[in-house]
């Protein structure tokens, strides 16, 4: 089974879920910092929607679908927009994404599309939209103006908008969990999270940069290297806890070191090390937030050998040294 529904009405549905007694503002010292309740008729959880400046929004999703929602969507014009999933997943006739997945597009036109959000997971999705002025306020020249490789990102009204669909780096991914896990209120944490989101617009003008580059100067990987490369994240992923060396790794999937570094750093925006790191991180956190193991058994457990590097590489990840992380998760249930 499956809802259909109009864009338009599905505001007026979420604009009627703002609690007003309660959650309208989830943080006391920002007026600009709005939660609205998820429709009940559609599923359940809420939108948190935050006004950083002018023309920069920062929106974060925690939801759960009821059914498969189909959502129709008139022809707009829209600013810039990024939109990183943790978890949950959608599609239309241009674009599809799930989990560690984002879609980033630049300003112009959106046809008229039909989309489908898929109800099976539950939503954690972080986005902000930022107007052209704010972009050309940062790298347009004194006329205005864009450098050439990133002028495809503002087109006019009746141009198509340009877009892309990846998975997100760890970086991407680090940066988002700072956003999720903002220690600050007030000005404060309009200013960390107005950072946070810049950074996070660094991240993608480097890589609309490198992919023009890499069209004019490099040759793309090879199918089959693509395929090797993906099967040692698929190792990595199952040795956690044992980890190959680098030159294990690659002769286990038939690929020298050298080959082996580079397109792993071309799939997925980092280091066979530095994914690696990532990941046993995460754990960390998981185990965390559990509350079962001190901090230091998790330190000895992802195999640092005291508690002060551990908690300077989770600081590094998640913007919180442990102690402070499992604190806060503590306050919030």
């Amino acid at each position: 089974m499956s809802i259909s529904i109009y864009s338009q009405v599905f505001d007026e549905l979420l604009n009627q879920g703002l609690d007003v007694e309660s959650s309208q503002h989830p943080d006391p010292d920002d007026q600009l910092d709005m939660m609205y309740n998820y429709p009940k008729l559609l599923g359940q959880g809420f939108w948190r929607e935050i006004k950083l400046r002018q023309g920069l929004d920062l929106c974060i999703g925690d939801l759960s679908l009821s059914e498969r929602i189909i959502f129709e969507h008139p022809q707009t014009e829209n600013f810039l927009h990024y939109h990183f999933h943790f978890s949950g997943g959608h599609a239309d006739q241009y674009t599809s994404i799930g989990g560690g997945q984002y879609i980033f597009h630049g300003s112009g036109l959106t046809p008229q599309i039909r989309s489908e959000t898929y109800h099976e997971q539950p939503f954690l999705e972080v986005e902000f939209t930022l107007e052209p002025e704010l972009l050309l306020s940062f790298a347009g020249n004194s006329e205005g103006q864009l450098p050439k490789e990133l002028q495809h990102l503002i087109r006019p009204g009746d141009q198509l908008k340009y877009h892309r669909c990846g998975t997100a780096t760890l970086p991407m991914q680090r940066i988002a969990q700072q956003i999720l896990h903002c220690p600050y209120r007030g000005i404060a944490k309009r200013m960390y999270l107005e950072g946070k989101v810049l950074e996070l617009m660094g991240i993608l003008i480097g890589q609309e940069v490198e992919i023009r580059d890499a069209k004019s100067n490099s040759q793309p990987l090879q199918a089959d290297v693509v395929d090797r490369i993906h099967h040692a994240r698929e190792i990595i992923l199952q040795r956690l806890d044992n980890p190959l060396s680098l030159n294990e790794l690659a002769r286990q999937v038939g690929l020298n070191e050298c080959t082996l570094k580079r397109g792993f750093r071309s799939c997925f925006g980092t280091t066979v090390f530095g994914y690696l790191r990532h990941h046993k991180l995460e754990q960390a956190r998981q185990l965390l937030e559990a509350g079962e193991m001190k901090i230091t058994d998790i330190a000895q457990a992802m195999g640092y050998n005291s508690r002060s590097p551990f908690a300077a590489a989770f600081r590094k990840q998640f913007g919180m040294n442990p102690k402070e992380y499992q604190k806060l998760r503590k306050n919030s249930v």
